[in-house]
């Protein structure tokens, strides 16, 4: 089924996500099947998602992906609706004209869009910002609003005021200093972090079943015009045991990676470079993804027994994929603490993001992932500063600047840059190659 509706903001701060928790909380109260989605290339808010939903938190990043791509990603849930969170503010993306924002994706895979409007401290003002919201783009896809931080008493009159600019009045959220969510520097905190998370998400699903109009809601997800693409079909290439770091330190990883790396026939197993000893056994390839390793690096660096797992094993030819904070534990130092030392530099913390949001990598030549001269698209969003940063590839952002950066041969592909599989599938199919040709290396 590919029922859906997609919940966007103002702007950042406005409410989203917190809306979007409380909706897929009460449809969950309420028996209702649901996927969650979020636009762009969001790892953490996913997390949240799959507290409440049980399912993975997918991504829909039109920058990444064509609107083919997009219509198909949402094609593929099989549940009863899908919701989509919005990024940023519904029409911010990359430049003035706001290429690749929240209202590209709504556009594309013509999804009804619920507004959330901060309302707290505005009565008659927000009967123009919605106005403006709908009238700024011919076609804005916005078919119902939802008033964040108000009372019941101030939603009676601003439910008029939207009726009267024709958009269906959808309830409210009343301002509840309990259910918010803390943040630090690269967003809100991880679902495993938030004390008494699941009492405040229960909290949420009841809030949204008083005051949301939630057959309203998915009243207006079947308007959702039914979509026929599907995404391409994966051939299983062999058996390949592909380690995974995972725990409070090694985070940030698409689930679409991981799962198409499962079609092609990889078996996932997952470790804790702050807690296991040593790599799982008689692994073929090895994938350190983004996170949080600054707010670990005691830990981390006690646990030299991992570092000289991971390095022997990558200098014997293990092929290895690292993106971010994962490549910042490959260095030898990170801000005064021994790491893996695959990497012959250091990194240091910065106080701005460096590089930050999108950009694409064009090969200089051969490598784990592409042929020399192919290009990916990726992001990055990370405080981190590294004195080898790479020259295997170049990046080159919208705007025409441009650096050399990522470590990169037959065996590894390790940046700053985030990978995301499904806009190239040969990527994927290269890195089981690699890995099962590691493998019958090892039965030699």
């Amino acid at each position: 089924m590919s029922k859906r509706i997609l919940v966007a903001g103002t702007h950042s701060g406005s409410g989203k996500t917190t809306l979007t928790l409380a909706l897929l909380s009460a449809m969950k109260k309420s028996g209702i099947s649901v996927t969650s989605f979020k636009c762009g290339p969001d790892f953490i808010d996913p997390q949240f998602h799959r507290e409440i939903a049980g399912v993975p938190g997918r991504n829909l990043d039109p920058y990444m992906l064509s609107p083919e791509m997009l219509r198909a990603s949402l094609a593929e849930a099989d549940t009863q609706m899908s919701l989509i969170e919005g990024v940023m503010g519904y029409y911010d993306g990359v430049g003035m004209e706001g290429d690749y924002s929240t209202y590209d994706v709504a556009h594309h895979t013509r999804t009804p869009v619920i507004l959330v409007v901060q309302a707290k401290g505005m009565y008659t003002s927000a009967a123009a910002i919605i106005k403006g919201f709908t009238e700024f783009r011919e076609e804005s896809m916005i078919r119902g609003v939802i008033f964040n931080g108000i009372s019941e008493g101030v939603y009676h009159g601003l439910s008029e005021m939207a009726k009267r600019q024709g958009v269906m009045p959808l309830g409210f959220l009343p301002q509840k200093e309990e259910l918010k969510i803390a943040s630090r520097h690269l967003g809100l905190l991880q679902s495993h972090e938030v004390h008494e998370l699941k009492e405040k998400l229960a909290l949420l699903g009841e809030l949204a079943l008083k005051h949301i109009d939630l057959e309203g809601v998915l009243a207006l997800g079947q308007t959702a015009p039914d979509l026929s693409e599907r995404m391409p079909t994966l051939v299983p290439l062999g058996k390949a045991k592909v380690a995974v770091a995972s725990d409070e330190a090694f985070c940030f990883m698409y689930q679409e990676n991981l799962r198409m790396l499962e079609e092609l026939g990889a078996r996932l197993v997952y470790f804790s470079p702050i807690r296991d000893r040593h790599l799982p056994e008689d692994v073929d390839a090895l994938y350190l993804p983004g996170g949080y390793p600054e707010l670990h690096l005691s830990s981390l660096a006690k646990n030299r027994s991992m570092h000289r797992s991971i390095k022997e094993q990558i200098e014997r030819g293990l092929p290895v994929l690292a993106e971010g904070g994962g490549f910042a534990y490959l260095h030898e130092d990170f801000d005064g603490h021994k790491m893996v030392g695959v990497i012959r530099g250091s990194v240091t913390m910065s106080k701005r993001l460096q590089h930050f949001g999108y950009h694409t990598l064009t090969a200089h030549h051969d490598n784990l992932l592409c042929a020399k001269g192919e290009s990916l698209r990726t992001h990055e969003y990370h405080y981190y500063v590294s004195d080898q940063e790479g020259e295997s590839f170049i990046a080159e952002k919208p705007d025409g600047r441009s650096w050399n950066c990522v470590h990169a041969s037959k065996k590894i592909f390790a940046g700053f840059a985030y990978v995301y599989f499904p806009q190239k599938p040969a990527m994927a199919e290269s890195f089981v190659r690699a890995a099962l040709n590691y493998k019958e290396k090892r039965k030699r």
